[in-house]
């Protein structure tokens, strides 16, 4: 990837939306260059998909959390398997620092958070939790 691709795909990280004139225009290139940089990144999958992001007042019934999670050993790879099969879960991240892994967790209820909470913590290889649900968004 060079600074064109890369500044292209901070336009896009901006408003995935944006149309191709208006990318040409603000990296001061052609359409078609704009379009065939889209479709090699695509198809080498730099770029995977696009997505709405949502205001999280949009969705009220919604509870969102953050949970750190300390894996055992050499036990990673199966933690992260585990975890990627668990719908509760809705991105997982690789850390450094106290927790292995940080994983964003999305419920409709108190009651479902616990449920996912509770399958959580039945995967094999986890040491330890920490919790902390998503009270406010401010950026």
């Amino acid at each position: 990837m060079d600074e064109l691709d890369q500044s292209l795909i901070r336009l896009l990280r901006q408003n995935a939306r944006m149309n191709i004139a208006d990318l040409a225009h603000k990296l001061g290139v052609s359409r078609g260059t704009v379009t065939n940089r889209i479709r090699k990144l695509e198809d080498t999958q730099v770029i995977v998909g696009y997505t709405v992001k949502l205001r999280p007042e949009a969705e009220p019934d919604r509870i969102r959390a953050w949970m750190g999670i300390m894996v055992e050993g050499n036990h990673g790879r199966q933690v992260v398997a585990s975890l990627l099969g668990e719908p509760g879960v809705a991105s997982l991240h690789d850390t450094n620092g106290r927790w292995d892994l940080l994983a964003e967790l999305e419920a409709r209820s108190m009651g479902e958070l616990s449920q996912v909470l509770e399958r959580i913590r039945l995967v094999s290889g986890i040491r330890g939790t920490e919790t902390n649900i998503h009270l406010t968004t401010y950026r």
